[in-house]
Formats: structure tokens, C-alpha cells, sequence
């Protein structure tokens, strides 16, 4: 087949995902073209079957904004033309759905459109009843539909009435990337004593991660015993917790490593990971920990409880609820025996029900339903 592919391509699950994805199908034989404002964050190197189309936005006097979405309709409609692709998979409602149909509408080849919905599109955007409507339209002029967990899909239908029905599709790692590890020195080399237990938090560093709380986490089981706090990643938060570190006296224990390419080597010295969002509609890093042999622990929001196995693989604690947390990584860090138990059945769990060729199959599927509409 001939696929499109539209994301977000800067650092974000939902990039990571798509061009996860479109590397699996091309390397499965199928024609990829990857259609953006730049390169995804994870199209690092050349590979067959995979073509990249820039969209170029100019400013013009007319308008306040450069037109986005008027741009990538434009990009979008010139290959379906020029390549003939048979499916058109877009990441996010708004505005990719809505370009998508826009471009269909341009050219007379009959291409599908896929809209795979990732969260902020629902969690956030639904919300606002000046988008609501046009999020709406971009879902029900799609072909298929698709989403990453089933409590999104219960969202989606709350939130916006959607009559189309949206197929769950599952978040997978790349297990080429994301396994146990040997630790090459990487400890030492953080000042970690090889006998003391890390704890690690992976994000983008938005209010919704609720960093805060997994500082206060961490501040509750260092009363109870010596530990360490990896805090990898970036974004508009990270300013406000390494002034909280600093005013609680943390510096000694805490360690902020900014945004890595190495996540896999630091998830592998880890010994627990948190994940303790407000909203999260997946939650990919919790999955990238478990494929490292990291078990974890996840509030109850969104689609956490459908990555962590309760007991099996890490723990569910509700949103906001610190002690919780606390007491859940002070069982798990307190027994290696169990601890070793979870992370094993974390990399099983990884393997089993987010396997990478069985989701890619699964989205080879969405695609030739909608094509055979």
C-alpha cells in the first residue's frame, strides 16, 4: 500500500508513535510518505520505502497567522496526486483531519483518510466549544478511526457525541530501542552508589504531569530510606521543580538530565518508575519503563490502567494521592525479590499485549477496511 502519514513531528508520543509506525510499515513493504513541517524527532536515518514532504508555511500581510492547516491541505492534496496513496493516516483530530478532508476533497483520486486521536485533541481542544464542533467534523469525515486506549474512546463519546465508531488501537515501543540493559558505568557516572535504589520520572514537563508529585513522592520515601530521583526530560514546568528541588534541600539526590537520547540506558539503572499525570489518554513512557524491565506506578487517570497490570507489572494510585505513591515504592523498592518479579512480567506484558507487529497489523487492517469502503 501507499501510506501518508501526517504528525506533530517535534518530541511527543503521538510523533513518536506515528513514526514508529510508518518505519514498521515500510520496512513490512509498504510505500510510506511522511508529510510535515519538518523531520519527526524519530526519522533519524534514511531508510526504503520511506519519503519525507516538507510543508512550507509563507507569511502574507493578510493574515495574522501564517495558515497552517490551509498549507499541509495544500502539501497533502499534491501527493495523493503525485503518489497516488491509497490511505492518508493522520495523527490528531485538529487540524490534521480536517486538512486531510480538505486535500480529499482537491483531487479526484480516491484516497482513504485514517485519524488516529492521541488525547490533547479530546482532552484538551473537546473542551473548548469553539473547536468542539470542528474536532467533531474532522472524526466523522474520516474513513476509520482509531484511538489509543478505551477510556479515550468513552472521552471522545462523552465529550463531542460522536456517532462514528473508533477502533482502540494500543501505543507500542520499539523493542529494538527499549530493553534491559547492562549497566555500562552509567551510575557511577551520576555519583549513585550501585546499592542505592533510583526512582525516574519521563515527560514533557507540563502541568498535567504533575511533576510536583512525584517530588513529593520521592521526598516521602527518602524519610524512609536512601534513594535517588532521575527527573529526564524538558518542557514549561521544569523551571518551577528545580526551584522546588533547590528549596527542599534535594540537590544532593536529585539529578535533572534535560531532554536524552539515551532514555533506554537511564530507564535500565531504574528502579521504579512514576507516571502520575491529571490526564493521560496512554501513557508511552510507562510502557518504554516496562519494556526496560522497570515496573511502575500510575495515577487512575485515562488510559494508565490499561497499561499497568495491577500487582503484576506496578501499581495504580489515585491522582493527587502522594502517600499512595509513597507507599507503593517503598513496597516495591523494599522487596528486590518482588521488584525483579514485576519488571519481568512488565517486559512479558510489553511484549504480549502491546507486541509492535500485532498493533502494526492491527493498523495494516484499519487501513484496508477503508479501503475496501
Amino acid at each position: 500500500m501507499k501510506i501518508g502519514i501526517t504528525c506533530y513531528p517535534t518530541v511527543g508520543g503521538s510523533g513518536v508513535i506515528a513514526t514508529e509506525l510508518g518505519k514498521a510499515l515500510a520496512r513490512n513493504g509498504h510505500e510510506v510518505h511522511f508529510i510535515a513541517s519538518s523531520i519527526p524527532y524519530r526519522l533519524d536515518e534514511a531508510q526504503d520505502g520511506i519519503y519525507f514532504h516538507e510543508v512550507q508555511v509563507n507569511s502574507y500581510a493578510v493574515f495574522q497567522y501564517p495558515p497552517y492547516d490551509l498549507a499541509l491541505a495544500s502539501k497533502m492534496a499534491d501527493v495523493i496526486k503525485q503518489e497516488k496513496l491509497d490511505v492518508l493516516h493522520v495523527h490528531y483530530a485538529v487540524p490534521h483531519a480536517v486538512s486531510a478532508f480538505l486535500a480529499s476533497e482537491m483531487t479526484a483520486h480516491p484516497v482513504r483518510i485514517v485519524t488516529t486521536l492521541h488525547g490533547t485533541d479530546i482532552t484538551v481542544l473537546g473542551y473548548d466549544p469553539s473547536l468542539s464542533d470542528i474536532i467533531r467534523f474532522g472524526i466523522e469525515r474520516s474513513d476509520e478511526v482509531t484511538a489509543v486506549s478505551n477510556d479515550l474512546i468513552r472521552q471522545t463519546n462523552e465529550l463531542l457525541d460522536i456517532t462514528k465508531p473508533i477502533t482502540p488501537v494500543y501505543n507500542f515501543v520499539d523493542d529494538s530501542v527499549y530493553y534491559k540493559r547492562p549497566d555500562s558505568g552509567l551510575k557511577k557516572s551520576l555519583s549513585i552508589p550501585d546499592e542505592v535504589p533510583v526512582m525516574t520520572h519521563v515527560s514533557n514537563f507540563r502541568k498535567v504531569k504533575r511533576v510536583e508529585d512525584v517530588v513529593k513522592t520521592f521526598m516521602r520515601v527518602r524519610q524512609e530510606m536512601d534513594v535517588r530521583l532521575l527527573l529526564i526530560g524538558d518542557g514549561p514546568e521544569l523551571p518551577v521543580i528545580r526551584a522546588m528541588v533547590k528549596q527542599e534541600g534535594l540537590e544532593p539526590w536529585v539529578h535533572i538530565t534535560g531532554t536524552q537520547k539515551r532514555v533506554a540506558d537511564l530507564l535500565s539503572i531504574s528502579d521504579v518508575k512514576l507516571l502520575l499525570s491529571s490526564k493521560e489518554s496512554f501513557g508511552l513512557v510507562l510502557l518504554e519503563a516496562m519494556a526496560c524491565g522497570v515496573p511502575v506506578i500510575g495515577s487512575s487517570a485515562g488510559g494508565i490502567p490499561e497499561v499497568i497490570e495491577e500487582g503484576v507489572t506496578g501499581y495504580v494510585v489515585p491522582v493527587g494521592d502522594t502517600e499512595a505513591a509513597a507507599s507503593r515504592a517503598l513496597h516495591m523498592l523494599a522487596n528486590p525479590e518482588l521488584r525483579k518479579k514485576m519488571g519481568e512480567e512488565a517486559v512479558k506484558r510489553t511484549a504480549v499485549a502491546f507486541n509492535k507487529q500485532a498493533i502494526v497489523d492491527d493498523y495494516v487492517r484499519v487501513y484496508q477496511k477503508a479501503c475496501s469502503r
